[in-house]
């Protein structure tokens, strides 16, 4: 649900990291509705679907099971050490980043596309069509392209977000509606993206140039790895560029963690009232 309320942001930002296209989020939005029709803002849904279904489950999945294990008995989440909750944040985002690569590589070469030669274009159908030639065309390797770069930025969104939330509304929660309130869910729920967002995206933006390069015609890839890559970058643009995009990728993080944060606490709210 949160997938689809962002992907128009998710997509303007993709293209502003690849560069080219300017960093004005509206104007880049415009550029590509003109080119491509409004259905241009959501290339690539079907590959963001699936790895919401795969990577964003998994993490929330992985982490509520880690903090419910380490909560003490008749306590509540917030009662759990930040240092504890760094911990679960880090093993989940780990293991949600490796089981939702295939798919984040598939959503970044799909919105990728269209800034590419026509020759070099590779012209997937969707998500599942994408996800089935790279594993066909490129063996594992291609399936698990951006896997060490996935994994870092998954480390560093997840510590943001997920170690954030429940200390955020715990703060929050006596001066505004209560900790489990709905104003306290979105307030916090969006101080919780935008941790994540300034924390993960440097990693994220050398994730998209690394996922997102092609061999040259020795079959030599510019950029060697996550490390290599931000060493490359600083050293052309400065620090500063491993932001870039940054208004836009907060914008279009912050609701989506928002968004997924407000929808697991009320339908796990209205599961727990049936006693499930």
């Amino acid at each position: 649900m949160a997938t689809c309320c962002i992907q128009p942001l998710d997509m303007i930002k993709v293209r502003i990291q690849l560069g080219g296209v300017g960093t004005n989020p509206v104007a880049v939005g415009a550029k590509i509705i003109q080119t491509d029709g409004i259905g241009g803002l959501y290339k690539g849904t079907s590959a963001g679907i699936l790895r919401q279904v795969f990577y964003g489950t998994s993490r929330l999945g992985i982490f509520r099971t880690l903090t419910s294990s380490v909560t003490p008995e008749g306590g509540k989440v917030t009662d759990i050490p930040f240092l504890t909750k760094v911990c679960c944040s880090v093993v989940a985002g780990g293991l949600g980043a490796i089981i939702g690569t295939p798919a984040d590589a598939a959503l970044v070469r799909m919105q990728a596309d269209a800034t590419l030669p026509e020759a070099q274009r590779r012209y997937y159908k969707n998500g599942v069509d994408a996800m089935t030639r790279m594993l066909r065309e490129e063996g594992m390797a291609g399936f698990f392209s951006g896997a060490g770069p996935t994994v870092v930025r998954g480390l560093a969104m997840n510590v943001g977000m997920l170690a954030s939330y429940d200390s955020y509304k715990a703060f929050f929660g006596p001066y505004l509606d209560g900790q489990d309130g709905q104003g306290n869910r979105f307030f916090s729920g969006f101080m919780s993206g935008w941790t994540a967002a300034t924390i993960a995206l440097p990693f994220d933006f050398c994730k998209t140039l690394i996922q997102k390069q092609k061999p040259d015609a020795a079959g030599n890839l510019l950029y060697k790895g996550m490390a290599d890559c931000a060493k490359q970058v600083v050293a052309k643009d400065g620090v500063t560029a491993l932001w870039t995009g940054y208004p836009t990728f907060v914008i279009r993080i912050c609701p989506h963690i928002m968004l997924t944060w407000v929808f697991m606490d009320n339908i796990n709210g209205m599961l727990k009232a049936r006693g499930m």
